[in-house]
């Protein structure tokens, strides 16, 4: 038995993989154990966690990796630095000290997190190495493209290659400073959202606007090429020297300054963001053109911050070059975690990719998991009033005529997701049909922005009944946007154009309107009966009450909290928000048959995490 253990830490979204004989055994990142969201320090737990579920000691494990080389990430820091001296000086004595106590000494770190009991061999991969193996070894395909854009790793923001078999090759990159990730996280910033997480916020705000400045943005900002590489006029970027990432000259072009966090949204803000995602597409398109011409594969793996931009990809599936694309569901930092343990496996162990191994991915579903056993013992011991179903049918079908009844479920089912989505077993779910729904789970739930979309889960055998996807076309990690089936729209007869900007959530544009954003776009996950078993039959059994195969389905957890890992975290979420019902596997919560749900104080429960 082989053993492996990656690792991903200090940046973003620290994540630990366990691989045992080219099995993926488990997979967290470890702001599902800490709380913390997108917490990047060691994380710990979440190896306890791998390691548990493994039953492994750490002295039982054969090799140990780590996502990219710190040394190399140190000597494009200081090499920056040095390029930009004496500016730049406050940000460099910020970044030195966790980079001189922790991120030079890493063997010192992980011996640490380990206990001090691993004795063997450690392993550090190229960031974009970790990436493009975590998109190509779990794929579905026997050969394919790799392509992974991000901010930055250590020198590489985007690359592309070929896999084969247990191979991959990388042979272009693009270098830092120049960024396809790192302009679009300056935009994020300008519009007022945090960098590294408020990305979602500007791709959803975006069809609220025009692209008016897209075309300045590439007069001005970058220098494009056909085949999608691209150079940056860094006096508009701040992100080299400062502690900021756009400079006042990136301001004056656009018209003022950054929109202060919790400001009010102008239009001006939803055409800059509707500007720079068509400027991201576009780039996303001619990459995605100049790959396919390159390699000549039909098929293409994508990784990387840039992979989770759902619209994007799903322009590049339906216009570009490609028969098919299999998108790494843990696309940012954390999958590389599990991308330098396949790498350890396949490229350095050389190891056999056979038909078996093909399609690894398995729902994602890596994380913990709770027994019915545990999860009474929890409610027990608080009070909880809860019904136990034991039945699948029964309880599927009575949690689908609550539904329908327009009564929002929290549900926790089976193992974890790992990556930033909820795929069906720590979602908060709902009826798509309702026209208010978007904005009630919005302000009154999520306790979050009332423009942000929501994603529906659909069934595959039905998905190009209401969405323009092929017939059963796989959609299973919600990493790509459709337009809305013609045939499922409302006319609007010109009415639109009597709204602007947020008033355009006004309007009910298709028969799921909760679903449908205002450009008549979703972010699709389909659901098939062999992938996704009580989730599946749940929708089945609302289809049957409701003549819909869509429901909505969104992340359990409210803005500024990671989603939720454990029965406590769900249950304390469910008890600080308006949802009426909760599901733990077969137990089965109503909000208003607990004698203290009126005693939450929501202000406290939210002041625990940091709102973005």
């Amino acid at each position: 038995m082989t053993s492996i253990l990656g690792i991903s830490a200090f940046y973003h979204d620290s994540a630990a993989a366990l691989v045992v004989d080219g099995e993926i055994v488990a997979a967290a990142q470890e702001e599902r154990f800490s709380r913390r969201k997108h917490d990047y320090r060691f994380p710990g737990n979440a190896i306890n966690y791998c390691l548990e579920e493994g039953n492994l000691d750490p002295s039982e494990l054969d090799y140990v990796g780590f996502y990219d080389k710190p040394l190399l990430k140190f000597e494009r820091l200081l090499e920056t630095y040095l390029a930009y001296a004496p500016i730049g000086f406050r940000s460099f004595v910020q970044a030195m000290p966790l980079w001189l106590k922790q991120k030079l000494y890493l063997p010192r770190e992980m011996n640490k997190g380990l206990q001090k009991r691993f004795k063997k061999r450690y392993v550090f991969t190229e960031h974009h190495e970790s990436h493009c193996a975590s998109a190509f070894f779990p794929s579905p395909f026997e050969e394919a493209a790799i392509l992974t854009i991000d901010g930055v790793g250590e020198w590489a923001t985007a690359s592309f290659g070929i896999g084969r078999g247990n191979r991959i090759q990388l042979s272009h990159v693009l270098h830092f400073p120049h960024s396809l990730g790192l302009l679009y996280s300056a935009f994020t910033y300008y519009c007022g959202f945090r960098v590294n997480s408020g990305e979602y916020k500007l791709m959803g705000l975006a069809p609220y606007g025009e692209p008016k400045y897209a075309d300045l943005i590439l007069e001005k900002m970058m220098d494009l090429k056909e085949d999608g590489s691209f150079r940056l006029d860094m006096s508009y970027f701040n992100y080299c020297q400062g502690l900021t990432m756009t400079s006042s000259r990136f301001h004056r072009l656009f018209g003022g300054p950054p929109r202060v966090p919790e400001a009010p949204l102008n239009q001006r803000h939803m055409d800059i963001a509707a500007s720079i995602q068509a400027v991201t597409e576009e780039v996303m398109l001619r990459i995605a053109r100049h790959v396919h011409a390159l390699t000549g594969m039909k098929n293409l793996c994508l990784a990387g911050g840039v992979a989770l931009n759902c619209v994007g990809n799903g322009r590049i599936l339906r216009e570009g070059p490609f028969d098919d694309i299999w998108i790494q569901p843990a696309a940012g930092d954390a999958g590389g975690a599990l991308g330098t343990a396949l790498f350890i496996w396949y490229q350095l162990l050389d190891h056999q990719r056979s038909d078996e191994h093909l399609d690894m991915q398995d729902n994602s579903w890596f994380g913990p998991r709770f027994s019915n056993d545990r999860i009474k013992k929890f409610l027990d011991s608080n009070d909880v009033k809860y019904r136990e179903i034991e039945d699948e049918d029964e309880l599927c079908k009575h949690i689908a005529g609550l539904i329908a009844e327009q009564n929002v479920v929290g549900w926790l089912q089976g193992r974890m997701e790992f990556g930033p989505r909820a795929l069906g077993a720590r979602s908060i779910i709902g009826d798509a049909r309702s026209r208010d729904m978007q904005t009630v789970m919005n302000l009154k739930i999520k306790f979050r922005e009332s423009f942000r979309p929501f994603a529906p889960s659909v069934l595959r055998s039905q998905v190009s009944e209401y969405f323009e996807m092929r017939d059963e076309e796989d959609s299973p990690y919600m990493l790509l946007v459709a337009p809305v089936q013609q045939s499922k729209r409302i006319a609007l007869d010109g009415e639109e154009k009597e709204y602007e900007g947020l008033d355009k959530l006004k309007l009910e544009r298709s028969k799921v309107p909760a679903i449908t954003h205002v450009d008549h776009s979703a972010r699709v996950q389909t659901v098939d009966e062999k992938r996704h078993a009580r989730y599946h039959k749940l929708i089945s059994k609302f289809a049957d009450i409701s003549g819909c195969p869509v429901i909505i389905n969104t992340s359990f957890n409210v803005r500024g909290e990671p989603i939720v890992c454990s029965p406590r975290d769900a249950y304390h979420c469910f008890m600080a928000t308006n949802m009426d019902v909760l599901v733990l596997e077969n137990c089965v919560v109503l909000k208003k048959e607990q004698p203290d749900a009126e005693d939450i104080d929501l202000d406290a429960y939210l002041s625990r995490f940091a709102l973005d």
